[in-house]
């Protein structure tokens, strides 16, 4: 008879993976999955716009851990563990298909991401994994005997052979309060995957429109970001702009997210490339209208506003163009100034930068190097990821490794 009892802080993705995982390593042992809310796996019912984009279609280890600001190098030895691939067929083995989408982007062929819950559930309670809600935990007491002793919200107390913690990323240092008093430490958490507000906006009545290749850059800095951007009511949104926050979301949140992005509505456009351009316009169709005939791609009604901030009016021909007001064009088609003062959550799926400091962890493991028997998986770490279902994937892959290790 296994006595042995395995405890899981935190019912996410992460916390079930590695709770499953370990119920079905640990035959016999005591698997205690706790949630302090009444629900479990919240953010996976909400991910991909309740679609739930579960991994991405990148089965290039190396090429994978670029996908994340903070723990690329610490996952990319795990992912020979568990990566995609490894995510695809778990799922597969329980009934469940995934689909990929021209972006890479993996969801349940179902489209319904109640379809992963459901499975993660379901498998849990298969594998014996007893999951309590309303359950949180205040502290974790290590004890001589190397066991640790958890302190309950309700005041009662659960002693466990070992624990994993999965209670996900928090945007307060105050919620990584109860590790830090064990002596861990913590990376300052800041929020990562944000849109960019711009409230003296020169754009919001083009609301709506997205070029498909787009660059955003940081004045002052050395961040950028190519891909598709969109122009929404309160600033500007999109992969590029989403990307650019993750990959400088310290930077950003020092500056109080008061700063300028700078950008280009065609990624591959250069002053060079744009001036040929225009001089082709000139000499090919000198009489045609400016502001009425769009180039590069660029959407109609956002040529036309660009024309309009290049004091190019209405009437203006190629042969008429003045050298100012040229110059005045390319430098918005390509180095469009855009002075952001603030940010927005994207979505309700919050993700920070920071956590428990990887440097502390056994990378082989997710075990503690500074307390035996205490794991580590999902956002708690200082891993964060791009949209596109790579969070999710650290979460399966850093899960699956704990729950084995357990």
């Amino acid at each position: 008879m296994n006595n042995k009892r395995i405890v899981v802080i935190g019912g996410g993705a992460a916390g079930f993976f590695g709770a499953i995982r370990a119920a079905q390593v640990n035959k016999g042992a005591e698997v205690i999955l706790l949630e302090k809310n009444r629900t479990v796996l919240n953010k996976v019912r909400i991910s991909g716009g309740g679609r739930c984009n579960i991994t991405h279609a990148c089965f290039d280890d190396k090429k994978l851990a670029k996908f994340y600001p903070r723990g690329g190098s610490f996952l990319r030895p795990l992912f020979k563990v568990f990566n995609p691939q490894a995510t695809i067929d778990w799922f597969q083995q329980l009934g469940v298909s995934l689909k990929v989408e021209s972006d890479g982007r993996m969801f349940p062929t179902t489209d319904d991401s109640e379809t992963i819950a459901s499975c993660l559930e379901n498998t849990a309670i298969k594998s014996g994994v007893q999951v309590r809600t309303s359950c949180g935990v205040e502290s974790i007491l290590p004890q001589k005997d190397h066991k640790l002793l958890l302190q309950l919200l309700d005041g009662s107390a659960l002693l466990a052979d070992s624990v994993l913690v999965t209670t996900g990323g928090n945007p307060s240092s105050r919620g990584y309060e109860w590790l830090a008093k064990l002596g861990l430490t913590i990376q300052e958490p800041v929020p990562s995957l944000f849109t960019f507000n711009t409230p003296e906006g020169q754009f919001k009545e083009l609301s709506g429109i997205s070029v498909p290749q787009a660059q955003v850059r940081i004045a002052g800095r050395k961040i950028k970001q190519d891909g598709a951007l969109l122009i929404t009511h309160w600033g500007f949104s999109g992969p590029a702009i989403l990307k650019l926050s993750a990959w400088g979301a310290r930077d950003l949140a020092e500056s109080d997210y008061e700063f300028t992005a700078l950008i280009s509505w065609g990624a591959e456009n250069t002053e060079n490339s744009v001036r040929e351009e225009f001089a082709n316009q000139k000499k090919l169709h000198p009489k045609k209208v400016i502001q009425s005939n769009a180039m590069l791609g660029i959407p109609s009604r956002l040529w036309k506003k660009l024309c309009e901030l290049s004091e190019i009016d209405e009437q203006l021909r190629w042969i008429d163009i003045a050298n100012k007001q040229s110059n005045k064009l390319i430098e918005n088609l390509i180095n469009c100034p855009q002075k952001v003062q603030g940010k927005t959550t994207f979505k309700e799926e919050f993700v920070t930068c920071g956590g428990i400091d990887l440097s502390e962890v056994n990378p082989e493991t997710m075990e503690s190097k500074k307390i035996k028997g205490l794991f580590f998986a999902g956002e708690v770490l200082d891993i964060d990821a791009v949209t596109g279902g790579f969070n999710f994937q650290a979460a399966w892959t850093t899960g699956f490794v704990a729950g084995s290790n357990l």
